[in-house]
């Protein structure tokens, strides 16, 4: 099965998809819950020191660690991978640089420390992307780092995406539509009300089962075609 994460920056939304999904945060952002499930490093600015000292308090089930942008970075992120597994049940290394992968998989280093590595594939937006070819991920555990649901889960098709994190809904709530499992549905055009209800909290609630929905039917699909 895969974990689906929402990263919340808000406490209510974040309240709200407790109820439905597992959720992280981006740290050093706020965190508005002590169990939080996921925890992400600022990839455009990096603090080894403060984030591994928040590592320490939250101990999170996945952590990433820092971006491997250059074949030279090499050691740097398997000191943080070292020292994250630690605090963190699952380490995630994110690879962004030719070889990486192969350097990981002919040294064995599916674990640390007695602590699965899982490969961070991200998904390209505005925010940030992986451009190395999405076959050098398989026969890995791999975590979908932010995208669209629907991006998501084509990756899925490929890859044994076991982890998958995002917050792409805000995006919708703006625009006033919900998941349905497949494609984003126009609720609402303009406010945060209609009709007396709450329309971030009631995309919310239609949105996240829906996720759970389309992850469980991939998963089953996938199993049928093993069997």
């Amino acid at each position: 099965m895969t974990d689906i994460i929402y990263c919340a920056d808000n406490e209510k939304y974040g309240q709200i998809a407790k109820e439905y999904i597992e959720v992280g945060t981006q740290l050093p952002n706020k965190v508005y819950f002590n169990d939080i499930y996921f925890a992400d490093q600022n990839w455009k600015k990096p603090n080894r020191e403060e984030y591994l000292s928040l590592l320490k308090i939250h101990k999170p089930h996945l952590a990433t660690v820092l971006d491997w942008e250059r074949w030279d970075q090499r050691s740097e992120v398997l000191e943080w991978a070292e020292e994250a597994s630690a605090f963190a049940d699952v380490v995630i290394i994110i690879p962004k640089c030719s070889r990486s992968i192969a350097y990981l998989t002919d040294n064995g280093m599916k674990t640390i420390n007695g602590k699965e590595v899982r490969l961070g594939y991200s998904v390209p937006t505005s925010h940030g992307g992986t451009d190395l070819f999405v076959g050098e991920f398989v026969g890995w555990p791999v975590h979908a780092l932010g995208g669209s649901p629907k991006n998501q889960l084509e990756l899925a098709r490929y890859l044994d995406v076991q982890s998958a994190d995002g917050n792409y809904i805000h995006q919708k709530i703006k625009h006033g539509q919900y998941f349905d499992g497949q494609r984003w549905i126009q609720l609402a055009k303009g406010g945060y009300t209609v009709q007396g209800k709450d329309i971030p909290e009631t995309i919310l609630r239609l949105s996240f089962p829906n996720y759970v929905t389309a992850w469980d039917n991939l998963y089953q699909r996938r199993v049928w075609s093993i069997k």
